[in-house]
């Protein structure tokens, strides 16, 4: 199996929302030595990022990100990835090969228009599904995203940089409790973003530091 080497030029749309999460439900899924940012007492932030990339990226694919964290480590702010699920076998394998996430395989489904959709499923159960209620003139932004990640015994730090057009958005969020994220209880958004177009470059990690084998994350 192939994949591109890095960086990825990906680009298309997305829907992305912020969201107020429980840090005891989340503690399990991030190493113990990452520590988690709250934002209210007992609550962290993180969100769910849908997109498209279509045409004009080093590979076509959809993509489900579940962040379930604002983590602090070693001087570094960046998110927390324990779900994540795309439609394009080349890049579930770069993924867990170059960047260390837990990439699995579901199916997308999107309706574009005025207020664009997608329902995401693996196998019979519907992961989530996402829907664009309203949005308002956006403006263009350039914006860096840092994320933590393990592979192996190697805790990474990458980046996901963006120069996009955004458009705050009203979104409604529908976990179905057949998903397999739905133990988050991650509710509906406090706030909502549609991208587009969407222009995202993902660069190769940088090592953070090594940890022991027997607390490895992927």
């Amino acid at each position: 199996m192939t994949y591109p080497s890095t960086p990825w030029q990906l680009q298309g749309y997305a829907l992305q929302t912020l969201n107020l999460i429980d840090i005891d439900r989340v503690r399990p899924l991030v190493p113990s030595e990452l520590e988690i940012i709250p934002v209210f007492p007992g609550k962290t932030i993180g969100g769910i990022y849908l997109s498209a990339y279509q045409s004009g990226s080093v590979l076509q694919y959809n993509e489900l990100i579940v962040v379930t964290g604002l983590i602090y480590h070693a001087g570094k702010i960046g998110g927390w990835v324990s779900h994540i699920y795309v439609d394009n076998p080349d890049s579930i394998a770069g993924g867990r090969e170059i960047w260390g996430l837990p990439k699995e395989y579901a199916e997308f489904k999107w309706q574009q228009g005025e207020h664009p959709s997608v329902e995401v499923k693996q196998g019979d159960d519907v992961l989530c599904r996402c829907r664009c209620t309203w949005k308002v003139l956006g403006w263009q932004q350039t914006l860096t995203a840092p994320v933590f990640s393990v592979k192996d015994t190697k805790l990474l730090l990458f980046e996901g940089q963006t120069n996009s057009h955004f458009h705050l958005a009203g979104v409604d969020l529908q976990i179905p409790e057949s998903s397999s994220f739905a133990w988050l209880k991650i509710g509906q958004p406090w706030l909502g973003v549609y991208v587009e177009p969407l222009h995202l470059k993902v660069d190769a990690p940088k090592i953070v530091q090594e940890r022991p084998r027997s607390l490895s994350y992927s």
